[in-house]
């Protein structure tokens, strides 16, 4: 009887353990791009850690010091892993300065390990923060670095990352703990007000040029439009309108013609306007950021 209480009481333990500590798993994003060794330095790293441990890319195609979009990439890809997975996201334009290194825990217990310059902005929003930890650098930096202040994505965010992803340390290990806040962005919030609804193009459908934004299906809803229906979409830059124009509501982009400007819901099931087989941001010169507006009415 003991020993059977002895056995339940590790498993539990054990997967308290996995569903709040780490997996294994890191996965990476940068600006980086993959045009020299600057990825697979961070990967090496990572691995001389642990050999045992899995790595994954999310992106190294961010566009240079564009910590907007690396936040969107983050908040598109982090709720779809496990509870332990360890992200490493370095867009850095102030590296070596001031800026705090940290990772935060989510609410549902992925790890994100960055430099604390906005990057964190729209995941802090949509899945919480559980904790915040200043990566202490005496510790969690890789051996004889110190005369680097250049690729701390390499030197700090990938040693921090795999150490805590092959629980070399534990989350308490990274670091003093902080307030359960970081650096934010600001940027237009979907709203809906007197049947007219506003919101920010977060990010491009890159391999298409479709415009996407942060409405929600759920407020759309609430201007019961029918496939078919015209819907009038203006978009901005900084109050500067570059497009104005009534569109064709569509569930399909077979349900127009080849050419035709439309809006759908997109697979994150957020308002977006498509040239169908077309490239809409090239057409209308838009672009996306926490500058960019856009604004539905019926």
């Amino acid at each position: 009887m003991r020993i059977r209480y002895v056995f339940a009481l590790l498993v539990f333990l054990l997967a308290k353990r996995t569903s709040l500590g780490q997996n294994g798993i890191v996965v990476f994003q940068s600006d980086f791009g993959l045009k020299d060794g600057a990825v697979s330095a961070m990967k090496g790293v990572a691995l001389g850690v642990s050999s045992e441990l899995k790595l994954f890319d999310l992106t190294h195609e961010i566009p240079a010091y564009n910590i907007w979009e690396a936040s969107y990439r983050l908040y598109q890809t982090v709720p779809y892993y496990p509870p332990g997975t360890v992200f490493v996201s370095v867009c850095d334009p102030g590296v070596g300065t001031e800026r705090h290194s940290i990772v935060m825990m989510t609410n549902s217990g992925q790890y994100i390990v960055t430099p604390d310059n906005g990057t964190l902005t729209l995941v802090a929003e949509h899945m919480g923060i559980r904790e915040v930890r200043q990566i202490d650098e005496a510790i969690n930096r890789r051996k004889n670095s110190n005369e680097s202040y250049t690729f701390h994505g390499r030197d700090v965010y990938a040693y921090t990352a795999a150490r805590l992803a092959a629980h070399t340390i534990r989350f308490e290990q990274v670091g003093p703990k902080l307030p359960n806040e970081v650096v934010r962005l600001p940027y237009q919030k979907a709203d809906v007000k007197n049947g007219v609804v506003k919101g920010n193009i977060p990010i491009l459908d890159v391999q298409y040029g479709n415009v996407w934004s942060n409405i929600p299906k759920s407020i759309i809803d609430q201007l019961s439009l029918k496939p078919g229906d015209k819907v009038h979409v203006q978009i901005a830059q900084n109050g500067k309108f570059v497009y104005d124009k009534s569109v064709r509501w569509v569930h399909t982009f077979g349900e127009a013609p080849v050419g035709e400007d439309v809006a759908y819901i997109n697979s994150l099931l957020n308002f977006s306007v498509a040239v169908n087989q077309g490239n809409f941001s090239e057409k209308h010169k838009v672009l996306s950021g926490p500058d960019w507006t856009i604004i539905i009415s019926k």
